[in-house]
């Protein structure tokens, strides 16, 4: 069985939210990238993160 790849934490830092255009949270445990001034978390699968609004979940 194989191990999802391990997200680069240095690509974060060049990820914005596509919505408000400012940085993300990173959320290790989750594979989440939060944007809290747009109260959505952007999922990560398979070491990619799906930067689609349609894709992300609301968080309050």
């Amino acid at each position: 069985m194989t191990q999802a790849p391990v997200f680069d934490r240095r690509m974060l830092e060049a990820l914005i939210c596509p919505l408000t255009h400012t940085t993300l949270e990173y959320d290790a445990e989750a594979q989440e990238l939060i944007s809290k001034s747009a109260q959505l978390a952007f999922p990560i699968r398979d070491g990619i993160p799906i930067m689609l609004p349609d894709e992300a979940r609301r968080i309050d």
